[in-house]
């Protein structure tokens, strides 16, 4: 096959449209995937729609661009300095490219560096429109190149659909491997009925938390999300007020020793101010939303109490195969999570659906080229 079917906007707050384009043909260390599926998030909207104006100094993938963060296939081609693949496996495509040879990227730093961009998504790098013109395809299409070393290998046992959740997903496990939790930590998700919060509640389940703190503001949701582990999962919505006073009557006084906050980008400085008093002592803040507003606090309480609060923005590929075998293995169940498909032709379709879903984080929106 010479040419391919792929989802590209011409121009930012515009619908996609399906176009004929040749397939790619990868080089050096780079592969040839043949999309089966691609995640479909509500920030897409914003990222197509609002990214140059939030962030001007930053790029997006040239028009006409094939946007498309989360995609599994199979391998179709290998270019010649690949080592270890093969034709045929099944794959996620970690979207994080980084250059490997600029100073940071040198000393291991890969997140930091001075090209970064999300392929099929944005750039977080003033210098990052050459990755982007290196590698322009984004999962919204049949085909797409990408550095064999990104690649994380799929059991049969998961489906393309469920391994389009992996950057969501990985989004959380590798906030909370960084807080270190396990059995001996109780800890409170923020946002628990968002994207990543129930990613979030999955991995822990996953990881041996023995109790596990949901906060969110939909009631229905909430249930919903207790009835996965009633033994393990106590659920408090913010309809009722602050969530201290219920965090601390659930842990005899202590606090939660781990905080993710998972809040969408709209939430108020409240929340966050919220989940900062919900934090126990020498505990930790592992934050992968944000809020609108300015975030006051004390750094001297951060200080004195002892508390870690840090940014987890992705992953590396080294833990999304960790978590890729964990539900390989139904250590992580993802079974829990409906996968709605649309296809190719329906990608305008299912962003409305993404964008208006009602089970929340529960739902997981999927394009299927």
């Amino acid at each position: 096959m010479s040419m391919m079917r792929a989802a590209r906007l011409y121009g930012v707050g515009e619908p996609f449209q399906v176009d004929e384009i040749p397939v790619p043909i990868p080089s050096g260390a780079d592969v040839l995937v043949r999309v089966r599926a691609c995640g479909v998030v509500p920030n897409l909207r914003n990222v197509t729609t609002f990214y140059p104006k939030w962030f001007p100094g930053l790029p997006l993938p040239a028009f006409p661009a094939i946007f498309g963060l989360d995609a599994a296939g199979e391998i179709a081609a290998l270019g010649p300095d690949v080592f270890g693949l093969e034709v045929g496996q099944r794959v996620y495509v970690n979207p994080l490219r980084f250059c490997r040879t600029c100073s940071r990227c040198r000393r291991g730093h890969y997140n930091d560096c001075s090209s970064i961009v999300f392929q099929g998504y944005f750039g977080g790098s003033v210098n990052g429109q050459a990755m982007f013109d290196r590698y322009p395809w984004g999962g919204l299409s049949e085909y797409m190149v990408a550095p064999g070393a990104e690649m994380v290998t799929l059991g049969d046992e998961v489906s393309f659909a469920t391994a389009t959740r992996f950057g969501y997903l990985g989004t959380a496990y590798a906030a909370l491997r960084k807080a270190h939790v396990g059995p001996d930590t109780t800890v409170l998700i923020y946002g628990a009925t968002g994207t990543i919060g129930v990613g979030a509640i999955l991995c822990c389940l996953a990881l041996g938390v023995p109790k596990i703190l949901a906060v969110a503001r939909n009631e229905a949701l909430l249930d919903k999300l207790k009835q996965w582990a009633p033994r393990r999962i106590s659920t408090f919505s913010t309809k009722h007020g602050p969530a201290k006073d219920w965090v601390a009557s659930q842990t005899d006084g202590i606090l939660a020793n781990v905080v993710l906050e998972a809040l969408a980008p709209e939430a108020p400085a409240a929340a966050m101010t919220d989940l900062l008093a919900c934090t126990a002592r020498l505990g930790a803040i592992a934050s992968v939303g944000g809020a609108k507003e300015t975030i006051p606090f004390d750094p001297q309480w951060l200080m004195v109490s002892g508390i870690r609060y840090f940014g987890s923005g992705w992953f590396t590929t080294a833990e999304a195969q960790g978590m890729s075998d964990l539900v390989s293995a139904d250590i992580i169940d993802l079974s829990v999570i409906e996968n709605r498909c649309f296809t190719l032709d329906q990608v305008n379709d299912a962003l409305d659906f993404a964008c208006d879903r009602s089970d929340g984080g529960m739902c997981n929106v999927v394009v299927t080229p």
